[in-house]
């Protein structure tokens, strides 16, 4: 009889295993668990590469919008400089996690030889500040090609340190980023080149 008994104590623990290894109720909910974190990271990491590439452009967009605004002018004075730098600004809406930066440079290439390139006036805006852009007397460069003698060119410049949404929070010493390349700020920019449409130069009485 007691060996009977040991022999059914067996048979009944292997038949527990077997049905503990057979039972797959729960497997779908575990499953879930390990591969959400996997999603979530694949979603959030579309969502930053797809939001950087709009905002990206964006920027070019200010560039070229700002440069195109200032050229139909025949003259400007600081405060169109500045109107015209506050709505290439609000371009980048509804990004607003940091703010870009434009500089608005006006460009005389001499007639000497060689020709010298002269910055007529400037006018900028850096966190919302707006200020000169750089203090005259001051020479600059331009691309060989438009290094032309008797030239006027006005640049403009469009900068954003763009702060992905993962590592941004309204509170600066905090981040929730998934890794530190995720938690710093990606340099944004783009510079153009345009010729005054109205008339040779374009003068800033006040600038």
């Amino acid at each position: 009889m007691m060996r009977a008994g040991a022999h059914l104590k067996i048979a009944e623990s292997w038949s527990r295993a077997i049905g503990f290894w057979s039972n797959r109720k729960g497997v779908a909910a575990v499953e879930f668990a390990l591969i959400v974190p996997i999603l979530l990271v694949m979603y959030f990491m579309t969502m930053e590469a797809s939001q950087a590439i709009e905002t990206s452009k964006k920027v070019s967009r200010i560039g070229s919008m700002v440069a195109d605004l200032v050229t139909q002018q025949p003259t400007i004075v600081k405060a169109d400089l500045d109107a015209i730098m506050k709505i290439g600004t609000s371009t980048i809406q509804p990004y607003n996690r940091s703010t870009p930066n434009i500089t608005i440079t006006a460009i005389q290439v001499t007639n000497d030889t060689p020709p010298r390139v002269n910055v007529v006036w400037s006018r900028k805006v850096v966190n919302g500040v707006y200020s000169i852009g750089t203090a005259l007397p001051a020479t600059t460069t331009v691309p060989a090609t438009l290094q032309v003698a008797g030239t006027f060119l006005i640049r403009v410049e469009s900068n954003l340190a763009y702060a992905p949404i993962i590592g941004w929070t309204t509170d600066t010493q905090q981040k929730l980023g998934l890794t530190k390349s995720l938690t710093t700020t990606i340099s944004m920019g783009e510079t153009y080149y345009l010729r005054p449409r109205r008339s040779l130069t374009i003068p800033c009485s006040d600038c």
